[in-house]
C-alpha cells in the first residue's frame, strides 16, 4: 500500500516539523530534567505519569489512566500498598497533580492518549516508559546530571536507562501531533507504560485491548549500542524472551549448637537451587540465559535459617526457548527445596515474550526517514541483547493484523546503561520526536 503523501524530497511538512521541534529543544531538555531529578519505580510513577496525564489532557487528547487502560489480573511485581502510598505522599509533595494521582489509585500509573483526525486514515500507536532503576547516581562533579544540578534526589534511584528520556519525546511529539492535527489522517494513540525495568508494565496495558485496534505500532530506545550522534536505527532485532522469578524457601529454625537435627535449613536449600540453576542444559533451539541476582537469608551465625529468598530470570531467544528455561528453573527448584526438606514457594514477577519487528514497516521506515534529512545515518537495523517488554504490545498488535517496530535513537552515551554514570546526548530528543510525529502522519494516511 502506498501512502498518500503531500510532501516530496525532504518535504515542507518534514522540515517543518524538525524545525519546530528544535524551537522546543530547550523545553524538552528541562521536561527531561524534571523526570530525572525525581525518577520513581514500577507502580509508583504518580509524579511523572499525573504531570503526562495532565499535559496531554492540555493539549487535547482523550486521556485514559488507571484500570481504564490496564488489566488488573495481569499485573507483576506490585509492591506492597505501605510502598506505594509512601510514594503517592512523596509525588503529591514533590508537584504531582492531585487529580490526575486520585485516578492512579493502588497504583495504576499507566497512561494512554488517544486523538482523533478529521482526516480519515490508518491508526497508529506510540509506546514510551516511564519508570527507573534502584541504582544510586554518581555524585561527583564529573557525572553530567550531578555537576548541573538535575541528578536524582531519590537515594538509591536513577533514570539509568533513558527512560526520562523517553517520557520528554512522549510529551514532545504529543505536542507536535496536536499541532498539527489538521494535517494528520487516522487516529493516534500514545502508551505511556509504567514498569518496563523488570518486565512488568506492559502486559498489563496491551491486555486491555488498548491496542487492539493499531494499524501500525512504534517504540524506540535512546541509544542501546546505537551510539552514533544523529543516527536512526530502524529495527531492533534479538531481545530475548524472558521470565523473572522470586523463589521463598521455608524451613525450621534451631539452635545450630544444641539440636540442630530439629532444623530445615532454607538457605542450603536456596544455594543448592541457585547452583542447580546454572547447570540447566541449553537449548538447541537458539540463544539462552539464567541468573540468580539475589540470594538473601538467616538471622545469626547460631539459628538454622529457616527462611531463605531467591530471585532469578531465564531468557530465550524465542518464547518456546524461554518457556524451556523456566520450566526447568521451577523444577530445579522445587527439587532443592525437597532434598533439604523445606516449603518453597515461587511467583513471576516479570516477563516478556520474544518479538521481531515486522520487516516491510521497518524497510518503509528506512526509505521514508532518509528523505527528510533529519539523520546523518540511517540505518535499517540492528542486533541488541537483552529483553524489553515492549513486545507485548508489538504481538498484540501482530496478532491483530496490524505492524509493529521497535527503533533506536542513537546518541553518544557517558557510560553503559544501568551504570551510576549513564547520560546521553540531549541533541537525540528534539529529532526523535520530530521523526515520530512525522511517522504518525506519514502512517495514519496509509490507504
Amino acid at each position: 500500500m502506498a501512502p498518500h503523501r503531500q510532501n516530496n524530497g525532504k518535504g515542507d511538512f518534514a522540515m517543518t516539523m524538525l524545525a519546530e521541534a528544535q524551537q522546543m529543544k530547550e523545553a524538552i531538555i528541562a521536561r527531561r530534567r524534571d523526570f530525572h531529578a525525581y525518577p520513581e519505580l514500577a507502580w509508583t510513577e504518580f509524579r511523572t505519569a499525573s504531570i503526562v496525564a495532565a499535559e496531554l489532557q492540555r493539549l487535547g487528547y482523550q486521556v485514559l489512566t488507571g484500570r481504564e487502560c490496564m488489566k488488573e489480573e495481569e499485573r507483576m511485581g506490585v509492591p506492597e500498598g505501605s510502598e506505594i502510598e509512601s510514594c503517592r505522599q512523596r509525588a503529591l509533595s514533590e508537584g504531582a497533580d492531585p487529580a490526575w494521582v486520585a485516578r492512579m489509585e493502588g497504583g495504576h500509573t499507566g497512561v494512554v492518549a488517544i486523538m482523533h483526525f478529521r482526516k480519515p486514515g490508518r491508526t497508529v500507536g506510540l509506546r514510551f516508559d516511564m519508570d527507573c532503576l534502584r541504582v544510586d547516581e554518581n555524585p561527583t562533579r564529573q557525572h553530567r546530571p550531578t555537576a548541573e544540578g538535575f541528578a536524582s534526589r531519590h537515594p538509591g534511584l536513577m533514570h539509568a536507562c533513558g527512560h526520562d528520556g523517553h517520557t520528554a519525546i512522549g510529551l514532545a511529539a504529543a505536542r507536535l501531533i496536536a499541532a498539527h492535527k489538521d494535517e494528520m489522517a487516522g487516529t493516534v494513540k500514545l502508551c505511556f507504560q509504567p514498569g518496563e525495568e523488570g518486565v512488568m508494565g506492559a502486559r498489563c496495558m496491551a491486555s486491555s485491548g488498548i491496542v487492539d485496534d493499531v494499524d501500525y505500532f512504534l517504540s524506540g530506545h535512546i541509544g542501546l549500542g546505537s551510539g552514533t550522534d544523529s543516527t536512526l536505527v530502524c529495527m531492533a532485532e534479538g531481545f530475548l524472551a524472558t521470565t523473572k522469578l522470586d523463589a521463598r524457601f521455608t524451613g525450621l529454625p534451631a539452635h545450630a549448637g544444641a539440636n540442630p537435627e530439629k532444623g530445615r535449613n532454607a538457605l542450603l536449600a536456596a544455594a543448592e537451587a541457585s547452583i542447580a540453576l546454572h547447570t540447566i542444559s541449553r537449548h538447541s533451539g537458539g540463544s539462552s540465559r539464567i541468573n540468580v541476582g539475589v540470594l538473601r537469608a538467616g538471622t545469626g551465625r547460631n539459628v538454622i535459617p529457616d527462611t531463605a529468598l531467591i530471585q532469578f530470570e531465564t531468557r530465550g531467544e524465542t518464547t518456546a526457548i524461554n518457556e524451556f528455561m523456566a520450566a526447568e528453573a521451577k523444577r530445579m527448584v522445587r527439587a532443592a527445596a525437597d532434598m533439604y526438606g523445606v516449603d518453597v514457594q515461587m511467583k513471576e514477577m516479570g516477563s516478556a515474550a520474544s518479538c521481531r519487528c515486522s520487516r516491510d514497516m521497518g524497510e518503509e521506515i528506512c526509505a521514508y526517514v532518509k528523505q527528510l534529512g533529519c539523520y546523518e545515518n540511517v540505518l535499517l537495523e540492528q542486533a541488541v541483547s537483552g529483553s524489553e517488554d515492549c513486545s507485548c504490545f508489538m504481538s498484540r498488535v501482530q496478532e491483530h493484523g496490524g505492524k509493529a517496530v521497535y527503533m533506536l535513537y542513537g546518541t553518544e552515551e557517558a557510560s553503559g546503561h544501568h551504570t551510576s554514570e549513564f547520560d546521553f546526548n540531549e541533541d537525540v530528543l528534539p529529532v526523535s520526536a520530530a521523526t515520530l510525529a512525522e511517522l504518525v502522519k506519514y502512517f495514519g494516511s496509509h490507504r
